[in-house]
């Protein structure tokens, strides 16, 4: 069997950037904020120099090899199936933290509020081809102190689908997380994202996150974001072995507080656009150095992490669509296994509830791109092409009638004729978008936590914000 996908750098070219990245570990080093953190690598044998720890390269192989190839990622009930957080499969989900929100009824841009998060979520939960859950806002009517605790409580209202949270905060509230997912049926439901910051540090509340995730078993997925021309030199392949340097150090660290723990190796490239200074999401040149960072996870043998329905446009307009099917079917394409910010506006400044809609149409789409491509004797189907001849057809034939549903069908996008458009009622497709979001909103939550599961949620945030 054959299947889609795509690659930019081969065995050699990988090689030569993990040895890069290396080299950057062991003698540049980075810096880690976190006094625990250095404590446990100087323990291992890395070199520490005040915040600079410097990894030699025996311990990231170390930790590549402790690292597990799959892990389960569980729903708490519903239709979804588990996630198997492993190379080879591939799973779309929504992104956190969005400061604004375009509103489902008047379309305004405004900040993002509590009740957004739930509604994105349920909105989620409707969609079958959305398989992990993400914030989409970072609400301003909760307090501060505990708005990644309240942000999982919102979520947790809203589906059944695994979720994957964004803290500002370090690893405390994790313990919370689980204890609120556990009482909603599942404590393994849940993974956390952090991210280093460029270029060649870990803060504080990413090594934080880092420790308590392994010793939770909590997936941690550590993502970075290098900027070429600014955090990274104007180099593609630099940028790339900064970040991986970036990743693998917190995989270190990760594995030395609990080897074993799983991990998802976390991509990220950015091109600032110099006339705008906009880090974009979707340039070409971030979309190749995604895909060659993934090419390098690749040959880990590691889960992935990586982007998919996104636009930098401000508008629902064709900008959007445009970049949200592009982005969509490369993501695909990147065979990464958790694709995050589908419905993303903005350059991830803001999220929309239509971007969701359609993000599910075209990771539906994607999926069928994925699809394998047999070259057996039932697919060559030799016998029916040589019954039919020369100017025949194929219409009511066995494998006609057998296996046409098998190829993909739109709900969303016109394959009809013109006439046939305008009869049926001639909308646009963003208008179609709209038309199945308002359907989805009237038609109230897919499912409704009990009162002891919506009693121990409210009282776990209220201990959150005032520890």
């Amino acid at each position: 069997m054959y299947q889609a996908d795509l690659n930019v750098w081969d065995h050699v070219a990988c090689g030569r950037v993990h040895d890069a990245s290396l080299r950057l570990l062991a003698g540049t080093g980075v810096d880690m904020k976190h006094e625990r953190a250095r404590e446990l690598c100087a323990a291992a044998g890395a070199s520490v120099d005040g915040r600079r720890v410097r990894i030699p390269a025996e311990l990231v192989e170390q930790a590549l090899a402790a690292a597990p190839r799959s892990w389960t990622l569980r729903p708490r009930g519903g239709d979804t199936a588990p996630l198997e957080l492993a190379d080879g499969r591939t799973y779309f989900g929504s992104g956190p933290d969005c400061l604004y929100v375009a509103d489902p009824q008047t379309g305004a841009r405004r900040r993002a509020r509590a009740a957004d998060v739930t509604r994105a979520a349920a909105v989620a939960e409707a969609l079958p081809n959305l398989d992990f859950v993400m914030s989409m806002g970072l609400p301003e009517d909760v307090p501060n102190e505990g708005v990644d605790v309240a942000q999982f409580a919102a979520m947790l209202r809203g589906t059944r689908k695994p979720i994957v949270v964004s803290s500002p905060f370090g690893g405390d509230s994790l313990k919370t997380m689980r204890e609120m997912a556990a009482a909603c049926g599942e404590p393994d439901s849940l993974a956390c994202l952090t991210m280093s910051s460029p270029p060649l540090m870990l803060d504080d509340v990413a090594c934080d996150k880092t420790i308590a995730c392994a010793e939770l078993r909590v997936p941690l997925v550590l993502a970075t974001s290098v900027s070429a021309g600014s955090q990274g030199p104007a180099s593609l392949a630099a940028c790339v072995s900064i970040a991986n340097a970036e990743v693998l150090a917190a995989l270190v660290l990760h594995q030395l507080a609990r080897p074993g723990a799983p991990f998802v190796f976390g991509i990220g490239t950015g091109v600032m656009n110099m006339r705008s200074c906009v880090d974009v999401y979707n340039a070409p040149g971030v979309f190749l150095a995604n895909q060659a960072h993934l090419d390098l996870v690749r040959s880990y043998g590691l889960p992935s992490w990586s982007y998919a329905g996104h636009s930098d446009s401000k508008v629902l307009d064709e900008q959007w669509s445009l970049e949200l099917g592009v982005s969509a079917v490369l993501g695909a394409l990147s065979r990464a296994t958790l694709l995050h910010d589908v419905g993303y506006l903005e350059s991830g400044l803001q999220s929309a509830l239509e971007g969701l809609v359609l993000g599910d149409e075209m990771a539906g789409y994607a999926r069928a791109l994925l699809a394998p491509v047999p070259v057996d004797d039932e697919a060559l189907a030799q016998a029916e092409v040589e019954a039919a001849g020369p100017g025949g057809n194929h219409l009511g034939t066995k494998m006609t009638r057998t296996h046409h549903r098998r190829f993909w069908q739109p709900s969303l996008l016109d394959q009809s004729t013109y006439d046939r458009w305008l009869a049926h009622d001639g909308r646009t497709l963003l208008e179609r978008v709209r038309a199945r979001l308002a359907d989805l909103l009237a038609a109230g939550p897919a499912f409704m936590l009990d009162a002891a599961a919506l009693a121990r949620l409210d009282e776990l945030a209220a201990q959150a914000v005032a520890s």
